[in-house]
This record gives structure tokens, sequence and C-alpha cells, in this order.
């Protein structure tokens, strides 16, 4: 982007000095040339209005220039921003379903291990009741 920044500055500025430059070289014609003061005048009245005609269509076009890139600037930037706003979007609702899933493993692993646990517990009943029969008898 620093390029065309560069480049853009270096053709207004050429686009400028060559307008100033013309402009002082039309004056310095009229000036020397060897004509009457009324036709002097009207002359360089003439080559103004030129002058002044080019260099506000120049600006003209440099300020429909800008606006086109401002408003090309401004419709990328609300692209990218609605691009980024739905990855960040979709994001979020991957790590909800990851920790939607997460949860649910960890309920289901609680109940197996819970349940394993009442199977020990009855086996050990089951080892003591067997015992004391055993004793019994």
């Amino acid at each position: 982007m620093t390029n065309s920044n560069d480049t853009g500055n270096f053709a207004r500025g050429f686009i400028i000095g060559a307008i100033a430059g013309g402009l002082a070289g039309a004056v310095a014609a009229l000036l020397l040339a060897p004509k009457s003061g009324a036709e002097l005048r009207k002359d360089i009245a003439d080559t103004s209005v030129d002058l002044y005609g080019k260099a506000s269509d120049y600006f003209n076009s440099v300020e429909g220039d800008l606006a086109r890139t401002m408003d090309e600037t401004k419709t990328k930037a609300n692209s990218i921003i609605s691009t980024a706003r739905s990855k960040a979007e979709d994001l979020l609702k991957d790590a909800e379903n990851v920790l939607k899933d997460a949860r649910s493993k960890a309920s289901q692993t609680k109940d197996n291990i819970q349940q394993k646990f009442e199977n020990i517990k009855d086996a050990a009943i089951a080892g003591k009741d067997a015992f004391r029969e055993e004793l019994e008898s």
C-alpha cells in the first residue's frame, strides 16, 4: 500500500509542478512577446482562465478518485469485518459444542464409575455374607 501511496504523491506533485511551470512559462511568454498592453492583458486573462479550468478539472478528477478509493476501502473494510465476525461466531459455536460434549462425557464417566462402585460394594457385601454363612456352618 505504501508503493501506491508514494506513486500517488509523486503523480500529484508532478501534475502540480507541471501546472505551475506551465503557468510561469505562459506568463513569461506573454510578458516577453511584442504585444500591446490590451492584447497582453487579454492573453494573460485567457491563459489564466484556461489554466484555472485545467487545474479545476484536475482537482475535481482527484476528488472523484479519492471518493471512489474511500468507498472501495470502506466496502473492503466492511467485508473484512463481516468475515471476521462470522468466523468468530463459528468458533464460539464450535467451542460451545466441544464444551457440551465434554460435559456429557464427564457425566457418563461419573455414572459409569458410580455404577462400578455400587457393583464392587454389592460384591463386597455378598462376600461378607458368604463368609458369615461359612463361619456359621
